[in-house]
């Protein structure tokens, strides 16, 4: 059912100096910051040759990166990202099997401008994870 890896996402609690250190130290190619207030995140994409890094700094007060970076104030792995043909046949083959969608269950729009779920943490041994249709 799943695909390619997509991005691995990245809470940091300074998104200019993130972006800078991966640039400059890293020599990775950097987009620019991009805001996703359905999801109350700003977001840069790091391109890499098999993948992306998603960096992910709070949008807004109810953003869920804001209580994740309370809890790391270093900042940490936020969450992967898997690629999935059909979302709503994975979303509902998941349900079958017990698995958690977060939120209300239907796709959002993420920052790719594809539809994205999340599955909850507990059901994935304590990892956050988004899938994508591609």
């Amino acid at each position: 059912m799943i695909g390619r890896l997509n991005h691995v996402a990245i809470a940091v609690p300074d998104l200019n100096a993130a972006a800078e250190q991966y640039r400059s130290v890293l020599c990775a190619k950097v987009g620019a910051p991009q805001d996703e207030p359905d999801h109350g995140v700003t977001v840069i994409f790091i391109e890499l040759p098999n993948t992306k890094i998603e960096l992910l700094y709070p949008l807004g007060e109810d953003s869920p990166i804001k209580g994740f970076l309370e809890k790391n104030p270093a900042g940490g792995i936020h969450h992967i990202c898997y690629e999935v043909d059909d979302i709503l046949a994975a979303r509902d083959r998941l349900k079958a099997s017990g698995a958690r969608v977060l939120g209300s269950g239907e796709p959002k729009i993420g920052a790719h401008g594809k539809p994205v779920l999340f599955l909850h943490p507990k059901d994935f041994q304590g990892t956050l994870v988004e899938l994508e249709q591609v």
